[in-house]
């Protein structure tokens, strides 16, 4: 079996989280899913898996962190272009996420932060490697 990566997240509605992901350009993989959890494609070995806290809760023992006011983790997407990274931001905001942030500029890189309706935050970035320093 390839290695995979599977991001479990804790989110208060399900299914309104299952629409903003699909908006980022997720698609729903049903047979892992059902009323508690929403299995997320980004890919063929990402997979973000969105719990409601009773699920979640199944698999901790420390609180669920509130990521409304503070940052559990830092979640990383690449796209193609700079345009499909703009995209990707477009709709996520459409579909009622919020950007805390202005895009950043890095020479090489440009990268936009999208939050979902739960505050975890995502990072969506284009790289041209052409124009990484070399030094």
């Amino acid at each position: 079996m390839a290695k995979q990566i599977f991001i479990n997240l804790a989110v208060k509605d399900v299914n309104r989280s299952m629409g903003f992901y699909t908006a980022l350009g997720f698609t729903n993989n049903p047979q892992f899913s059902d009323e508690t959890t929403k299995c997320m494609v980004w890919s063929e070995h990402i997979f973000v898996m969105l719990m409601n806290y009773e699920k979640f809760s199944t698999f901790i023992t420390k609180p669920i962190a509130d990521t409304k006011s503070s940052i559990a983790g830092l979640f990383s997407l690449s796209a193609e272009s700079v345009d499909e990274m703009n995209e990707i931001l477009g709709n996520g905001l459409n579909a009622g996420g919020t950007e805390p942030n202005e895009i950043r500029d890095y020479g090489f890189m440009q990268q936009r932060t999208i939050e979902d309706f739960d505050g975890h935050s995502w990072e969506v970035f284009f790289m041209d490697m052409s124009k990484m320093p070399t030094e």
